[in-house]
């Protein structure tokens, strides 16, 4: 830890707050408007256009259970630079691709260094959030990736109606060189690591590849995140077998201040009475949330979902992330965070697979009711299983 005191908003803590905001509104701003462009500029088929989604997500997934070793292996900060300028580089390349194959090619890559560098964020910012404040600093770090799932969309479609495709990745590219400088103005320390007598390894193990003190709580997260796919990938259709397209816009931004609204609030009750306090009351609101859009009739339900899902989503993944690298000694925080997102990651795949094959086959009430009764099921498993192996005060 570099402060003594309690202090939260330090320049560093800040600094690491504006380079993820950046990141992320550059990944959310990229997937809205690279279909755009495949389809009008690049004279693609609505399949290349998910490929070019899928073949980021597969590489992205396929990397993160290796962050944690690299950032053991090359240090917190050199892996943060490293990490930060490939993927700096890469958001360049966007603008060369002119061909479908390169594009491809240009999505998988960046994919990589993308897990790489969410992940090392991760044991980056928490040196900079002091013990007692862990739930309330990890809870604004995550609302700036919940931001740029709000600003990315809105600042990527709002100017793609105005400008040139190349335009608008010029400015979320000039984002990220701007994250990409602040990076060196961080003062990162590298954690100690436990004096042992030197063991001679022959081969990996799963300890090289999983925090295992993090990993029922990383499955909490990926029962949680699966339901959040039916979010994500199925809103804006979803709206518009209603008649409420115009609206999905509003709903993310409702979404975005219900969850921000209740933010200040819910770190500082976790770290004065402890995760349970927040995690039963907000995956209970998720799933309500969920139930509700399943029955909408109105723009007053549309919106009362949303209410819902980002007070109970908003709330519950901060709260799953800060219990999971709690878990883990300091130096091993980067397994922890890559042990969290694969299982995250792998929720949200599967989620948008599955629920759109359940959507095919049934309806969207029937795939928005299961999901809010696999998230009612993943509170009997946070108390039966997660809970159970909370240490007390942790």
């Amino acid at each position: 830890m570099n402060s003594v005191n309690s202090a939260l908003w330090t320049k560093p803590f800040m600094l690491c707050l504006a380079n993820n905001l950046f990141l992320f509104i550059f990944y959310f701003a990229q997937t809205t408007i690279l279909p755009i462009y495949i389809l009008k500029e690049l004279g693609g088929t609505l399949t290349q256009a998910g490929l070019a989604m899928t073949l980021f997500m597969i590489s992205a997934i396929a990397i993160r259970p290796f962050s944690g070793l690299i950032i053991e292996k090359f240090g917190i900060r050199k892996t943060l630079i490293i990490s930060e300028i490939f993927f700096s580089l890469f958001s360049i390349t966007y603008l060369l691709a002119d061909q479908l194959t390169l594009l491809f090619i240009v999505r998988f890559i960046h994919g990589i260094w993308f897990s790489v560098l969410t992940t090392v964020c991760v044991p980056v910012v928490n040196q900079f959030i002091p013990e007692q404040r862990k739930g309330e600093g990890m809870g604004y770090f995550v609302m700036s990736v919940n931001l740029g799932i709000v600003l990315g969309p809105l600042l990527g479609l709002s100017l793609i109606e105005y400008w040139s495709y190349f335009q608008v990745s010029s400015l979320l590219i000039a984002l990220v060189f701007i994250g990409f400088a602040f990076c060196f103005m961080i003062p990162v320390n590298e954690p100690e690591k436990p004096v042992a007598a030197p063991v001679q390894k022959k081969s990996f193990a799963l300890e090289d590849f999983v925090e295992k003190k993090a990993l029922s709580v990383a499955i909490l997260a990926m029962l949680v995140s699966f339901s959040y796919a039916s979010i994500m990938s199925f809103i804006a259709p979803y709206a518009e077998s209603k008649d409420l397209m115009s609206y999905a816009g509003l709903f993310f931004v409702v979404f975005a201040i219900s969850m921000m609204s209740l933010r200040p609030f819910t770190g500082k009750i976790y770290d004065r009475k402890g995760p349970q306090y927040v995690i039963y009351p907000a995956l209970l609101a998720f799933s309500l949330g969920l139930l509700t859009l399943s029955q909408i009739q109105s723009l007053f339900g549309f919106m009362l979902s949303a209410v819902f899902i980002g007070i109970g989503f908003g709330s519950v993944q901060p709260c799953l992330q800060t219990l999971a690298i709690q878990r883990a000694p300091k130096h091993r925080i980067g397994y922890a965070t890559s042990t969290f997102y694969t299982f995250y990651d792998i929720g949200i795949a599967a989620g948008s697979f599955i629920i759109g094959a359940l959507i095919a086959g049934y309806s969207y009430q029937f795939a928005f009711i299961l999901c809010s009764l696999l998230t009612l099921c993943s509170i009997g498993y946070f108390k039966l299983v997660v809970q159970a192996k909370v240490v007390k005060n942790s």
